[in-house]
């Protein structure tokens, strides 16, 4: 796991059995890092099993 900001996290997941653990902990944990729901955090592919999740501002919320 690697902490680009503070406001976001890129991990690199290659057991696709766990992925989907993997993921709903990593927003369970950004979130409550930020003390924010869950809904305002962004999750993307930024390359093969390269995951980016990251705390949307409200611009991005609103357009949404």
């Amino acid at each position: 796991m690697t902490f680009d900001t503070n406001d976001s996290v890129t991990l690199k997941i290659w057991d696709r059995s766990v992925l989907h653990h993997t993921l709903e902990t990593a927003v369970s944990d950004l979130s409550a890092r930020h003390n924010t729901t869950k809904c305002r955090i962004a999750v993307t592919c930024s390359g093969p099993n390269t995951f980016t999740l990251s705390v949307r501002d409200d611009l991005a919320l609103a357009s949404a």
